[in-house]
């Protein structure tokens, strides 16, 4: 290790080691009214125990938080058929009055946003800061749909007989699978369901076995706020039940549509089972964003932006950059500007603490894998010059590697984790070429003050996102998804309904002209 390296590595290390020791001896209790951590399954508008349970554990500590219902076919089931009964009703309200109660649920979010934001942080690990930023976000979703219920219109479309008149009617679609992730346990469940429900739609929802509780408590409020019994379904399950209830919420014949967000892999599993039946789908999958930064970026912004959108949720968001390109002209001040961004700004520990950055990884194979891919890029030549060691239990030292090529591995898949892996480029086209090389193509990042440039480069990235001079671009009112192997489908935004929607022709004829 060279002398210069070792002084950057001791810097990290006094910056983060007090602040982990105390975190990690510490016990953290979830301190949350008993309404809202709710650990039964949620079916048909009651509370129901499975045969059961499996522990919820704070992946800072590996300290158990609480046991959950361990649900199976048997509870997915009896969910599916409660929304296909609420289902029948739930069609024929008024787009107002699914206005009205998805608008209270949204109110009841922000209303509890201190106690939703501490059971995001105890069960993923989130800072506490962006575990709050989360329900905001998440009620902002219902808050949307709220409003877009209420903006469903069909067409009159000009008949070529007198005689006739043609409509085009909108209708739900019927019950909707929901599967969420674990990096936003709350957001990617309302997103999802904020949408079906204000289209008339009603679900069973299907949270990642790590994050169980922020389902549940939005399930509580879904139930304080008037939301009728059997609309909004909850089926918890263990990594053992996983497969056995996906099959169940993937392939009754009750199950109209499947709305998935998660690995590329898995979204082509619950493809195939979809196909059976030729369900509707909508799937957010595996991201691998390019970070491009040109010689004409404004460098201090550029920094920021990378610090923003690596390090968000310690790296584990779907639209994370994963790939950083950095103009030959502005490479070097690049790395230095980020190297010091990284000391002066990330802290790690408890997500709880309130000088917290960077929480945990979500387990053990998480930061494995980070390690993984750091001994790889080493191996084959890149530099370390920020962290790069595992730390106690799901930590990872942020980590910012330099001269990274394209045969390393960090460069050819997701890493889901706190890693800068930096490529040297020389024209916009070879920076474009390394950017379409993967099989996904989520979201994507350039800096650029070249008006021409941005224009080009922002049309040529085969992604469904672009952030230009922005390392931050989700928000409710735009539509979020991607192309390639990245998903089907968009969610947000005036077109996130039309996934819960059908378009019913109607030909009214022997009309006198």
């Amino acid at each position: 290790m060279s002398a210069v390296r070792a002084l950057r590595s001791r810097r990290l290390l006094r910056q983060v080691s007090p602040v982990l020791q105390a975190s990690l001896g510490r016990h953290y209790s979830l301190d949350v009214p008993a309404a809202l951590l709710r650990t039964q399954g949620y079916l048909g508008g009651r509370w129901v125990s499975a045969a059961s349970v499996f522990p919820v554990l704070d992946p800072a500590t590996g300290q158990e938080l609480t046991q959950v219902s361990d649900c199976g076919p048997a509870e997915a089931k009896q969910a599916v058929e409660a929304a296909y009964e609420a289902f029948q009703s739930w069609k024929r309200t008024t787009a107002k009055e699914r206005s009205v109660l998805l608008r209270k649920w949204s109110d009841l979010l922000l209303l509890h946003q201190q106690h939703l934001a501490a059971i995001i942080t105890c069960e993923s690990g989130k800072p506490l800061p962006e575990a709050l930023g989360e329900v905001s976000y998440s009620a902002s979703f219902l808050q949307w749909f709220s409003e877009e219920a209420r903006r469903v219109y069909g067409d009159i479309v000009p008949s070529p007989a007198a005689d006739r008149r043609l409509l085009l009617l909108k209708q739900p679609v019927g019950v909707a699978t929901i599967i969420t992730p674990w990096n936003f346990p709350s957001a990617m469940i309302t997103r999802k369901v904020g949408a079906a429900l204000a289209a008339g739609c009603t679900v069973v929802v299907k949270p990642a076995e790590d994050t169980p509780l922020s389902a549940l408590a939005l399930a509580e409020l879904a139930q304080q706020a008037g939301i009728p019994p059997g609309v909004v379904n909850v089926v918890p399950c263990s990594r053992e039940k996983m497969a056995a209830v996906g099959r169940v919420l993937c392939s009754d014949p009750l199950v109209a549509k499947i709305s998935f967000t998660g690995s590329t892999a898995t979204g082509k599993v619950l493809l195939k089972m979809a196909a059976d039946s030729v369900k509707r789908v909508s799937m957010e999958l595996g991201g691998h964003a390019p970070f491009i930064v040109f010689n004409s970026a404004d460098l201090e912004r550029a920094v920021g932006g990378a610090m923003v959108s690596k390090f968000r949720n310690s790296g584990q968001t779907c639209v994370c950059s994963n790939r950083f390109l950095v103009q030959s002209g502005i490479y070097d001040r690049f790395l230095d500007g980020l190297g010091r961004a990284m000391d002066a700004e990330l802290r790690l520990g408890h997500g709880s603490e309130p000088d917290t950055t960077q929480g945990p990884l979500i387990n053990v194979r998480a930061v494995e894998k980070v390690v993984h891919q750091i001994t790889d890029a080493v191996s084959r030549g890149a530099r370390v010059l920020r962290g790069g060691k595992r730390l106690d239990g799901s930590f990872m030292e942020p980590t910012l590697l330099a001269d990274v090529t394209t045969d390393m591995l960090c460069t050819q898949e997701e890493t889901f984790g706190p890693l800068v892996p930096v490529i040297r480029f020389e024209t916009e086209e070879e920076a474009l070429a390394v950017a379409n090389a993967a099989n996904v193509g989520l979201a994507g990042y350039f800096y650029s003050q070249d008006v021409g440039q941005i224009w080009r480069v922002a049309e040529a990235l085969e992604v469904g996102m672009v952030g230009v001079n922005e390392g931050l671009l989700s928000v409710a009112e735009a539509a979020f998804g991607g192309v390639k192997q990245s998903g089907l489908g968009r969610e947000g935004s005036k077109y996130g309904i039309d996934e819960y929607l059908e378009v019913k022709y109607m030909c009214f004829g022997g009309l006198r002209p």
